[in-house]
């Protein structure tokens, strides 16, 4: 199996196992997983640190400085209140509505933008997935 069948594999087995309080933020997760995993020349890594966290990490096949565009976190902290954090770098998106935190040197030691999900946003999240293809646009061009 290959590490890409297998990220898929581990990512909708996370799925399928999620349980508790916070089912919109499930929901949000799949959404922002779907997107990415249907893009053209993306790839994904899944790393499930329990207790911790769970990262989709999507790669475009164009990228050749960094192992990624974004993180796409589930924060594990306590499993009947998960939420969400998506990740980017700086340079890749824009923030026009200025709603992400700035992580100086924060996302594999470069500057970034994180956007915390606690609840059902629906604004937020259509927000996340417009920086999802503008991350993966910059991507894809190297």
């Amino acid at each position: 199996m290959t590490d890409e069948k297998a990220a898929v594999q581990e990512i909708e087995s996370f799925l399928q196992s999620w349980q508790g309080d916070k089912q919109p933020m499930r929901e949000w997760f799949r959404q922002f997983y779907q997107q990415v995993s249907q893009m053209e020349g993306v790839g994904l890594t899944f790393v499930a640190r329990p207790g911790v966290s769970y990262s989709i990490r999507p790669v475009h096949v164009n990228q050749a400085v960094r192992d990624k565009f974004a993180i796409v976190d589930v924060i594990d902290d306590d499993p009947n209140e998960r939420w969400l954090s998506v990740c980017f770098y700086e340079d890749m998106i824009t923030d026009p509505d200025g709603r992400g935190e700035i992580i100086p040197g924060g996302l594999s030691g470069s500057d970034g933008y994180c956007f915390d999900m606690y609840n059902n946003d629906e604004e937020l999240g259509h927000y996340l997935l417009a920086r999802l293809q503008e991350a993966a646009t910059a991507a894809a061009a190297g």
